[in-house]
């Protein structure tokens, strides 16, 4: 008896019916979402997870070719996006862009540029096994991790070959093991280092700062060129010995311990219980006071003195608790910013209620002064640019004339954007339009929206919120605890705290004068 099934032939697919396809999927998901597991047997439990974390590569694999043909087709341009990564990011809200298009870049089939004809993946080996979702994202990036490692003086067929055995060990075993037998097969191709030159060392070379954990701190991960790696290990030869650079001790000599006092630096490391990890990054921490205290960064940067810049609440002062922002987005504990700033020259910016409107500051000239940028700065939404999404620290932007460019008779209405986006600006479609807010709790604020091709929807207006995050917690969180608890019973009976600080006027300006004034009559108002 013939099996039918095995011999008939399925018609493929025409890309006329991907929408129809595209909405069975929809029902399919739907019915799998509605289903559940729990009349399954345990086998049956098993198999289905297996199947579909498959059908999720597969399907991914799928959608990378949808980024290469969106950007063929210059969709990204078309929806107001400068970037495909970009459109990943915002139109089809992939996680991690960078990593997706580097992954479809090596996986994915391009056409050729002359001829149109599909050409053959970068790794297609690798791109084989994605597709039929025998490997998933996470396998894929750690075979590439290791085939860019390959010195490029390795003959084109090792090459082959070697990402022939990448993806069968990628078949079988978890990213984690794809590394560590990467490593024995770079190992191989490579055994005396004889091919590796000072190419494949630069390329190699990086230097990353990661994002701020919870408690403030953050990690920092390196791949050193021989040069660098010398100069690192003599600084901390000579700046991370134990009794040296202890920022808990206040007897322990500072800088280098060829300058130090020999018994003031035996007596400090009989103190000194650090690990080798912590005299190395208290080395470091020494070393880099030295340079900001020796003016070695030069005076100006986009503006902003170069010198440690931090911005506090006043509350939080007064408190001891919270968190300061540095003008490079860096968070501050209080009571370290205190400490930090016991030398340090304050400055005071006042703005209108809980806005971003300074009360003293009018029209001034085409250039940002030192002073715009530091009152630009101290707004409640200026220590990073004002581009909804954008997280570039305050040192890093320019001043962006938000209402109308100055070259066209608007006033100064000063907002921060990174040189990306403040070149962003105009009336063509991909760029920004861009405009101040006037009233309500945004008042002062920079409001930015994306341009779109004529007919298109057109996209709402966005300000950056991140900088609301902490005001934001802080309401939702009275919420929850006036919910709960009942509000706060009124405070009348509560004697006003005071604050006493002497203001120098001696040599103050009539608009300095003017506006102590202000603030001496609303701190103390006549009965």
């Amino acid at each position: 008896m013939t099996d039918i099934a095995s011999t008939d032939v399925v018609d493929e697919p025409s890309p006329a019916e991907m929408p129809d396809l595209l909405d069975e999927l929809d029902t399919i998901v739907d019915k799998l979402q509605n289903t559940g597991f729990t009349q399954l047997s345990d086998a049956e439990v098993d198999d289905a997870g297996m199947r579909i974390e498959r059908a999720i590569t597969r399907l991914t694999y799928t959608g990378n070719q949808q980024i290469v043909e969106a950007d063929q087709r210059d969709l990204p341009r078309k929806s107001g996006y400068r970037s495909v990564i970009d459109y990943m990011k915002h139109r089809l809200r992939i996680a991690y862009p960078g990593k997706r298009l580097k992954q479809t870049r090596a996986t994915a089939t391009f056409p050729d540029l002359t001829t149109g004809e599909p050409l053959e993946p970068t790794h297609p080996t690798l791109a084989e096994a994605f597709a039929k979702g025998q490997v998933g994202s996470a396998h894929v990036h750690a075979v590439m991790d290791v085939l860019d490692q390959i010195p490029h003086a390795v003959d084109h067929d090792v090459k082959v070959a070697a990402e022939r055995q990448m993806t069968e060990i990628a078949v079988d075993h978890t990213p984690a093991d794809i590394t560590n037998l990467g490593a024995r097969l770079l190992a191989h191709l490579d055994p005396d280092g004889t091919l590796t030159d000072d190419t494949d060392r630069k390329r190699r070379r990086n230097l990353s700062v990661n994002r701020q954990r919870a408690d403030g701190t953050a990690k920092m991960t390196a791949t050193l060129t021989p040069e660098l790696l010398a100069r690192i290990t003599m600084l901390l030869a000579v700046w991370a010995k134990p009794g040296m650079n202890n920022p808990d001790d206040p007897d322990s000599p500072h800088g280098s311990i060829d300058d130090a006092d020999p018994d003031a630096v035996a007596a400090a490391a009989e103190r000194d219980d650090r690990s080798p990890a912590q005299l190395n990054h208290d080395a470091l921490n020494a070393l880099l006071k030295v340079v900001f205290e020796d003016g070695l960064l030069g005076k100006s940067h986009r503006g902003l003195p170069v010198q440690l810049i931090v911005k506090a609440d006043l509350n939080d002062l007064i408190r001891e608790a919270g968190f300061a922002t540095t003008a490079t987005g860096t968070l501050i504990p209080i009571p370290d910013l205190i400490d930090l700033a016991a030398d340090a020259q304050p400055w005071l910016a006042v703005f209108k209620d809980a806005t971003a409107v300074p009360l003293y500051f009018g029209r001034g000239k085409r250039l940002a002064t030192r002073e715009q940028r530091l009152v630009s700065f101290a707004r409640p939404d200026g220590e990073v640019c004002s581009t909804p999404d954008c997280d570039l620290a305050a040192t890093h932007v320019e001043m962006h004339h938000a209402q109308l460019d100055w070259g066209l008779g608007g006033l100064t209405d000063l907002t921060p954007a990174c040189p990306k986006h403040n070149r962003m600006v105009g009336d063509q479609p991909g760029q920004y339009t861009t405009h101040m807010v006037r009233e309500g709790p945004d008042e002062g604020r920079c409001a930015w929206r994306l341009n779109t091709q004529p007919g298109a929807p057109p996209n709402s207006e966005r300000i950056n919120r991140r900088p609301d995050i902490p005001r934001r917690f802080a309401e939702h969180l009275q919420h929850v605890r006036t919910d709960i608890h009942g509000p706060e019973p009124a405070s009348g009976d509560q004697p006003r705290l005071h604050l006493r600080q002497i203001i120098d006027l001696r040599n103050a300006s009539d608009a300095e004068a003017t506006l102590a004034s202000i603030m001496l009559a609303a701190a103390y108002p006549r009965v």
